[in-house]
């Protein structure tokens, strides 16, 4: 049973994310009402049912704001959470019901200027109610999947010149967990032991581990401690850890024995060969904290040259700078790859990689789909991942 006790409020969001806040809730707001406009009348219902209709719509305008805010204006827990839950799981259900609300109206314009009258008629009611099942079907399988523990994902990476002792060298990557309001203690264990039976030399923690501060999670983010690999456990910051208290969780995860890499690397040695391990700050860091602007060229200063480098960065976005810095490999996520459908084909609007393993030059970029998610408990159609990378040598 997860702790009940009151706990310090998260630190107060910065004025910006406050801004944002106010126009998300008009927005929200407007597709609420376009939804009831679109769907409310085309129904079978009862004057009651119409009227449960606009209540609900009415809930979820209020309660997905207010559960995204929950953490840092109601200081009480398990209030805190229980809106969170609330407002995370009317976001997942108006998400589908947004996007197959408009889906409906785009193919009812085309049917009404093709079809007849009488069977867009049909077609109108058929959808209307097509439309809330199918969205409440990808929700429930969306809630399964975000809820389970993920799937582990096996990737080989060839590397040039590879050190022959480092040949079979086991990464295993997690990434956005999300360590929050609806991801607990029990959701973190079950990843750490699914991660233990691995066989990792190293582990590699891409950010975004928390949402919330270092009072309200450090219990449940204790089991990351108990990570098993040859080398041990190495995290950087994502940019949810700014929202967080970036500094006071990286001294938390150095608490549990995991090592925080901020701009900078450790060498490691392999039955005699050296891997060059390196980490630097969330790309967003600079706007937070300016002496923690991310900087790949400062974590790869003074490594050996000839040695193989991963880099753990957490947004894709970082590869341009990684390449030039003259990494062998980068293991990032922040992507979620999309989480849910149809948000996995708008990444590529605000990063170059959505998930999965791609080449810039010489240097790999694995990008993971995350271990947790963010929002919505709801994936449907980009799996969460336990990502277990092995170094192979690169054939001629």
């Amino acid at each position: 049973m997860e702790s009940k006790q009151e706990v310090p409020a998260s630190p107060r969001p910065p004025a910006r994310m406050l801004r944002s806040l106010a126009v998300m809730i008009l927005i929200v707001t407007a597709l609420h009402v376009y939804i009831g406009l679109r769907l409310l009348p085309e129904l079978p219902l009862s004057g009651a049912g119409v009227a449960t209709g606009i209540v609900l719509l009415l809930l979820s305008a209020v309660l997905m704001p207010l559960g995204l805010t929950a953490r840092f204006v109601v200081e009480r827990q398990p209030l805190s959470d229980q809106l969170s839950w609330a407002g995370s799981l009317f976001m997942g259900l108006f998400s589908s019901l947004f996007v197959l609300t408009f889906l409906r109206d785009v193919v009812l314009l085309i049917a009404s200027l093709s079809a007849t009258t009488a069977s867009v008629a049909a077609l109108r009611a058929d959808s209307a109610i097509a439309v809330p099942a199918l969205a409440l079907a990808v929700t429930l399988i969306g809630f399964f999947n975000a809820r389970r523990v993920a799937r582990v994902v096996h990737i080989d990476i060839p590397i040039a010149d590879l050190a022959p002792a480092l040949a079979g060298f086991i990464i295993v990557q997690l990434s956005d967990i999300h360590v929050g309001p609806t991801i607990k203690h029990r959701y973190v264990e079950a990843i750490v032991k699914r991660v233990n039976g691995l066989g990792a030399d190293l582990v590699a923690i891409t950010g975004d581990v928390v949402d919330g501060s270092v009072p309200q999670l450090r219990a449940h983010t204790a089991p990351l401690g108990r990570l098993a690999s040859r080398h041990g456990t190495f995290v950087v910051t994502g940019n949810h850890e700014y929202y967080s208290g970036a500094d006071a969780w990286m001294a938390e995860f150095g608490r549990i024995g995991m090592r925080g890499l901020m701009n900078e690397h450790v060498v490691v040695d392999h039955d005699g060969a050296p891997l060059v391990v390196a980490g630097v700050t969330d790309v967003t860091a600079h706007h937070f904290d300016a002496a923690q602007k991310s900087n790949p060229q400062q974590a790869r200063a003074g490594a050996p040259d000839a040695a193989a480098s991963v880099l753990l960065a957490h947004q894709p976005l970082s590869a341009e700078a990684a390449s030039k810095a003259g990494f062998d490999l980068q293991l990032s996520g922040h992507t979620h790859g999309g989480q849910f459908w149809p948000w996995n084909l708008f990444v590529r609007l605000q990063q170059p990689y959505t998930a999965g393993l791609h080449r810039l030059n010489r240097l790999w970029v694995y990008t993971s789909r995350g271990t947790g998610y963010w929002g919505p408990p709801k994936r449907f159609g980009a799996p969460a991942e336990i990502t277990r990378l092995r170094l192979v040598p690169a054939s001629a």
